[in-house]
């Protein structure tokens, strides 16, 4: 049934952020809200935190030059992976150079001409790891909304140790999970009902028209009946090359849920519970009912989770000495009608 909005909403030009543990299914999510009619969410692409991340390397961006090597590098840089928005790189320099003279006016100026190429009204993004930097994506889009998408820790853990592209052990992804379902917890207090919503992958795949109806009232959109079909975007988006992502070709199942009694060790699947302690149960997973891992193992994923934390602090006390040294506010400045000011 549409969820059916009462006139204009002013969430309606707020950006929209995907994200979750890697292999919660944010693909999927993608695809479906790509599906609707206002709302251009693209594959994902490399540069959002990384510019950022080199914002005081480009310098005053009140100079029209450095805007250009912003843009520039955005467009051209082989690792942004801007190539897969399939936009006009000379335009978008353009449009970045005639904007607003901050980090987050340059970005949203990428998305906002994505949207415009769909012919849609509002952009969004997607990468799982955003669930480290809402913290940054709200210094740059203060009115954002943020969707975090949760799947049984054991099922991303299983699927995350089959990537080609994973190079770490299940002690890291074990980790992973757990931090992704902690920050969540700390963004729901943080940001409250209006800016976070958070959605269950087994809940999604079971009833999709009534869940993104839901997700639909949070992002103050009717729900478009597009939307629980996503696979025919899959199937002219989502390269062949990718089979991690070939399930997204296919129409909408729940055979994947609870897949890791069968893809995972029982040792790793011991851990992984003994790891999550009650997060699953909060869920509403059920406990495997196998014994305690093995106390090497328990050591050795101590060990990892204490290393990735440290890491994480030495990484905010370095974003803290580049908030004190960078050249320009970062907050976008774009108006909500999809236009920019032009800056001197």
């Amino acid at each position: 049934m549409p969820c059916m909005s009462s006139g204009p909403d002013p969430r309606h030009d707020r950006p929209i952020f995907v994200l979750g543990c890697p292999r919660s299914g944010t693909t999927l999510l993608q695809l479906m809200l790509h599906s609707h009619a206002r709302i251009a969410i693209p594959a994902e692409t490399k540069f959002v935190i990384p510019a950022y991340a080199r914002r005081c390397e480009f310098g005053d961006l009140e100079d029209r030059d450095n805007r250009r090597a912003l843009g520039e590098w955005i467009t051209s840089e082989r690792s942004t992976k801007f190539h897969v928005l399939g936009l006009d790189a000379g335009e978008v320099v353009d449009e970045i150079v005639a904007g607003p003279p901050t980090m987050g006016s340059a970005i949203g100026t990428v998305f906002r001409a994505y949207a415009r190429l769909h012919g849609k009204a509002r952009w969004g993004d997607k990468r799982p790891s955003y669930f480290r930097h809402v913290g940054t994506l709200l210094r740059m889009f203060p009115d954002a909304q943020f969707v975090h998408l949760v799947r049984d820790g054991r099922d991303c853990v299983a699927s995350l140790m089959e990537m080609p592209w994973y190079d770490k052990d299940v002690h890291h992804a074990i980790s992973a999970w757990r931090e992704a379902v902690d920050r969540g917890h700390r963004l729901a207090e943080r940001l409250g009902p209006d800016s976070y919503y958070e959605m269950q992958y087994e809940r999604l795949v079971a009833d999709p028209v009534d869940e993104l109806t839901r997700l639909c009232a949070f992002l103050g959109e009717d729900f478009d009946p597009a939307m629980p079909h996503p696979e025919g975007i899959a199937k002219r988006t989502v390269s062949p090359r990718k089979k991690w992502h070939g399930r997204t070709h296919d129409a909408v199942t729940t055979n994947r849920v609870g897949s890791w009694a069968e893809r995972l060790d029982p040792w790793q699947i011991s851990l992984a519970e003994a790891a999550f302690g009650e997060r699953l149960a909060e869920y509403g997973y059920e406990p495997s009912g196998l014994p305690k891992p093995p106390a090497s193992q328990l050591a050795r994923f101590t060990r990892t989770s204490t290393h990735r934390r440290l890491a994480q602090r030495k990484a905010a006390l370095r974003e803290r000495w580049k908030q004190h040294h960078e050249p320009n506010p970062v907050e976008s400045r774009l108006t909500p009608q999809n236009t920019v000011t032009p800056a001197s």
